[in-house]
């Protein structure tokens, strides 16, 4: 369902009463789109900006101080060089299969994107599988990795691959299972119907120790599948080189780059939607004032975002048997007694209430 805020409302009708129907919604589609794109372009450039701002002040440096007030246009700047480098390859690589793995992963997180529910009249699609839709989208996006590492034809970027491979699907347990911990409470997959849940009262404070550690594993296995520090075997410099994007340069490089902010941020939003009442204010006050709905929704996206920056630029990297044995010895086993203990909550809640 295409949800509209009052000026979208009027170009809606006025498509639709200028054009056929089929003309009209494709018009809307393609609106929605550039929309999304344009979101997309800006947040990743931003989220740069924002990472080496970060990473200087964890290092003790200036950081981005010479393009535009205060170093702000410096992204900007990159994003053209990337623009205007020479698309380069290796001769024996599967040139179908090179080129198609980048617009795996972009298109992966546009579609991730386009279910987060910014506010209750910001969201381009709502189903009523939202959640395992996202789990679903982002199983997906790996295959983009995948296929950029082996259709390289180089060693360094074909190991990155699988070790991104083996990683992606060792942690998306753990995201799933948190997630479904939460669901229990809802009862609905839907993420609207999640926040209207939390009208009164996060998720997070609704479920208790059960709910916290949820959210801590959660945080830990997002941060792993995002393919970021200290859990960035995929891309480990001192070994791989740049890892499964080795052999890219120009555009194709940007978009993988892009997309590692583009997801940080995406699983930022879905532990804001899922644990932390989404555009919903500590106060009251979103219904009255909607636009608030988006600064508060982008606020405690950002706080989340920069914990997971901030272990980046404070925890060393991990080995691969340590990265594996966290998930399948520790997160795993904790996350099923973690649901079970969950369980017990609501179905002694709904017991007592009969």
């Amino acid at each position: 369902m295409i949800r509209a805020l009052s000026i979208t409302r009027s170009i809606h009708d006025w498509l639709y009463s200028s054009m056929s129907e089929n003309m009209a919604y494709f018009i809307e589609m393609v609106l929605i789109a550039i929309v999304y794109l344009a979101i997309f372009a800006v947040a990743g450039l931003f989220l740069v900006l924002i990472e080496r701002r970060v990473a200087a002040w964890f290092q003790l440096r200036i950081g981005p101080n010479r393009v535009g007030f205060q170093g702000l246009l410096q992204t900007m700047a990159d994003a053209l060089k990337l623009l205007s480098k020479e698309l380069t390859g290796t001769e024996k690589a599967d040139k179908f299969l090179y080129n198609l793995a980048p617009y795996f992963v972009i298109i992966t997180a546009l579609m991730a994107l386009a279910v987060i529910p910014f506010t209750q009249d910001f969201q381009a699609f709502d189903i009523n599988i939202g959640i395992l839709f996202l789990i679903a989208i982002s199983s997906i996006g790996v295959i983009g990795i995948l296929l950029g590492g082996w259709s390289s034809n180089n060693k360094f970027a074909l190991i990155g691959a699988m070790r991104s491979g083996v990683q992606t699907i060792s942690y998306e347990l753990s995201i799933g299972l948190s997630l479904l911990t939460m669901i229990l409470i809802t009862g609905s997959l839907q993420l609207s119907e999640i926040v209207e849940v939390q009208k009164s009262g996060w998720l997070i404070v609704q479920g208790h120790i059960p709910a916290i550690i949820a959210f801590m594993i959660y945080m830990i296995a997002g941060t792993a599948e995002t393919n970021r520090a200290p859990f960035d075997m995929a891309e480990a410099e001192s070994e791989l080189g740049a890892g499964f994007h080795t052999e890219y340069s120009g555009m194709k490089f940007a978009y993988f780059f892009l997309a590692e902010f583009i997801n940080m941020f995406i699983i930022a939003a879905i532990a804001t939607t899922v644990f932390f009442g989404a555009w919903l204010s500590p106060f009251g006050i979103t219904e009255s004032i909607p636009i608030l709905g988006v600064f508060w929704f982008l606020a405690k996206a950002m706080v989340l975002v920069f914990l997971m920056m901030w272990f980046r630029w404070t925890f060393p990297r991990l080995r691969v048997d340590q990265l594996l044995t966290l998930e399948w010895k520790y997160l795993l086993p904790l996350n099923l007694m973690n649901i079970v203990i969950m369980a017990l909550i609501v179905w002694l809640n709904l017991t007592i209430q009969f």
